[in-house]
């Protein structure tokens, strides 16, 4: 079995939400790990747990950021990891558990393999995966909102990511 050594250099976690029913609200996680193993060339065979610190929220405003941070959203005091660990990989289609503010649930996210490629720079080889989809937030009790004067809501309850990572290849 190869172990696939996670580059956090090469790679992003980026996700989007609605805000006031007009805007998209975009963020990252600047802090968070990936251990995969399995035959890169294999897609059935990988199995992955990506463990993110809620804390390193990103959205280019820290008192949004902070404001995720708090019960209202993910409470990192009592919950500061998301986890999401695969129970099963095919070539198109990833699924695991995932688990957000404590509460875990089964998900299936598109998933791309892009095999493998030399490195001129390191010598090495390397490997690329994409990962995307879309979660109701609402199911993980990340039920805060507001409604507008003008219909709708402050925030969607539908969030979308998207992950593209990059490993070295270690035989």
């Amino acid at each position: 079995m190869t172990k696939l050594q996670f580059d956090p250099v090469h790679s992003s976690l980026e996700f989007k939400i609605k805000h006031l029913m007009v805007s998209t609200v975009k963020g990252t996680f600047r802090d968070y790990t990936v251990d995969v193993s399995g035959d890169v060339n294999d897609s059935s065979s990988l199995q992955s747990t990506i463990t993110i610190n809620v804390d390193s929220i990103d959205t280019g405003n820290d008192d949004r950021d902070n404001h995720l941070k708090t019960a209202d959203f993910f409470n990192v005091e009592n919950h500061n990891q998301i986890v999401f660990k695969t129970t099963e990989v095919t070539d198109s289609k990833v699924t695991g558990e995932l688990t957000i503010a404590g509460q875990t649930h089964t998900e299936t996210f598109d998933f791309e393999n892009f095999g493998v490629s030399e490195n001129p720079l390191s010598g090495g080889k390397v490997a690329g995966v994409a990962v995307s989809g879309k979660i109701d937030r609402e199911k993980y009790g990340i039920n805060f909102n507001q409604s507008l004067e003008t219909g709708g809501v402050l925030l969607g309850k539908t969030v979308s990511f998207e992950f593209d990572g990059e490993f070295a290849i270690e035989e």
